[in-house]
């Protein structure tokens, strides 16, 4: 897997994600602030959409989350890659240390580690 540049960030609004997201595709994001002490995107969690990233997003409007960032994907599968692949890099497995979940029956394996073998 790549190294992946995500867009942002941008305020998780309606209207923010309306005007970052300009297409229905897969893709992954973040969800966080920008601590403007140190100039960093803080991340506090990361998710996939395997179809439409904008409605996705929405879902998460009216959390305590003020902010986001994104990719597109190619596919569904390369989300839940890149996802695996955020998760792992920034140690942010899930609610409660749990793994991204996978499509059922899709048998796609974490590029990273272990955990569907």
């Amino acid at each position: 897997m790549g190294s992946t540049v995500l867009s942002g960030p941008y305020l998780l609004v309606t209207g923010g994600i309306n005007h970052a997201v300009t297409r229905k595709s897969p893709g992954i994001y973040c969800l966080g602030k920008t601590d403007t002490r140190i100039r960093k995107f803080i991340i506090y969690y990361t998710g996939r959409a395997d179809d439409d990233l904008a409605k996705r997003l929405k879902d998460h409007v009216r959390k305590w989350y003020p902010q986001f960032k994104f990719a597109y994907a190619s596919s569904p599968q390369s989300a839940f890659q890149w996802e695996c692949e955020l998760c792992h890099d920034f140690g942010i497995l899930g609610g409660g240390g749990v793994h991204p979940a996978r499509p059922a029956d899709s048998g796609w394996k974490c590029p990273r580690c272990d955990v569907f073998d």
